[in-house]
């Protein structure tokens, strides 16, 4: 049985509008950028397998750079995971949020991505959020409760947000 569940919202659905018309043609797979903030969202209480948030972004576009940015105590094994799941691990000594910040920077210039995912609780990443927003970028936050910012959710584009329903670890 899966072990976490999760909801995407898209800000429409969210705000109770109606959805939109799909269009006649199918629509060309949005090219995703995501940067995984390890510390925050990778604990064991949580509960969140990194292939959980990779196919709850599937059903927004297709995941083309994915980074998970951890810290120097990070356990070999998760890194192990990181590799195992084709993202790129990024190792850091101390503080994760600047370099977050940076590669979220890097993947807003960058022309081959329409979409910025975020996987953080974190309201100090909102600027990223808005950032993206202003250089015409979709975004996704990705996160859990408890500790979710409000202001990240109301700001992305889409919401997907994971629910630990007990069983193994990621």
């Amino acid at each position: 049985m899966r072990g976490t569940l999760f909801k995407v919202l898209k800000k429409r659905e969210k705000e109770g509008k109606p959805p939109e018309e799909k269009p006649s043609k199918p629509e060309v797979k949005k090219s995703i950028g995501l940067i995984i903030d390890g510390p925050n969202i990778l604990r064991k209480e949580f509960g969140i397998k990194l292939e959980d948030i990779m196919e709850a972004l599937e059903k927004v576009g297709k995941v083309r750079i994915a980074k998970v940015v951890l810290n120097q105590y990070a356990p070999q094994g998760l890194i192990e995971a990181v590799v195992n799941q084709g993202l790129e691990p990024i190792i850091v000594a101390g503080d994760t949020d600047v370099r977050v910040a940076i590669e979220a920077m890097e993947m807003i210039y960058n022309s081959d991505v329409d979409v910025i995912a975020l996987a953080t609780r974190d309201a100090d990443f909102l600027p990223i959020i808005n950032e993206a927003k202003s250089r015409g970028k979709e975004t996704i936050v990705t996160g859990t409760d408890p500790g979710f910012s409000v202001a990240l959710q109301n700001a992305a584009d889409y919401v997907i947000k994971m629910t630990n329903r007990g069983g193994g670890e990621g």
